[in-house]
């Protein structure tokens, strides 16, 4: 695993001082100084991530809320629709929410998704506000990035370390420690599968598609 390795040379060169941990994790982590934006879209997950898009929904960044992802056996609801009701029940108005529940495997399956709805939208869309948990941040921009093109702007906003199940400081916490984990494997996969591959190998690596 690439986080192991990463954190047992830590622990050896430098004694698992915090400092080292913190860039591990931090390396994951984007956040952009938002500008409004045409459409907040919220990657499927906990509702932190819903939460914090509704919250910024309110300040005034974005003029929509979009919501994906299909049924969730871990949650036992529709992300897209449990993420829409939830926003109007928080007093979003049900114009400015759109979801699509469409079953989804992937980050990438989500952005396509995304980038349906920006191209069926009546009104022009030219920025969007990637909401999600931190350490999902790289990951997300570059497959938002690569799916929605130059014609979109991208923008990454991610849940506060305070109202997140993710920890900065993550090799304290369990679940945040598997994230970190996941995350770098997942970041690696990514880059390999849209990045760096072609022919069979591509193909093979299309085959193993997971969130």
């Amino acid at each position: 695993m690439i986080i192991g390795a990463v954190v047992i040379v830590g622990v050896l060169l430098f004694g698992a001082r915090e400092p080292i941990l913190l860039a591990v994790g931090d390396f994951l982590v984007t956040q952009d100084v938002l500008k409004p934006a045409d459409v907040i879209h919220v990657i499927a997950g906990a509702d932190d991530r819903t939460d914090y898009a509704i919250q910024l929904y309110k300040q005034g960044y974005g003029k929509q809320i979009f919501f994906t992802g299909g049924w969730c056996t871990f949650h036992g609801y529709y992300h897209g629709q449990h993420g829409a009701e939830r926003a109007e029940t928080q007093g979003v108005e049900p114009q400015s929410i759109a979801f699509d529940e469409s079953q989804v495997t992937s980050t990438y399956d989500e952005v396509v998704l995304l980038k349906e709805f920006v191209a069926k939208s009546q009104a022009p869309i030219r920025s969007v506000i990637i909401v999600s948990d931190a350490f999902h941040g790289r990951r997300a921009v570059f497959t938002s990035r690569l799916v929605l093109g130059d014609a979109v702007t991208v923008q990454f906003a991610a849940v506060p370390f305070e109202a997140s199940t993710y920890q900065r400081r993550w090799w304290t916490d369990r679940a945040s420690r598997q994230y970190v984990r996941d995350e770098y494997v997942k970041l690696a996969y990514y880059y390999a599968r849209y990045r760096l591959s072609w022919g069979p190998i591509k193909q093979w690596l299309a085959s193993l598609d997971r969130d």
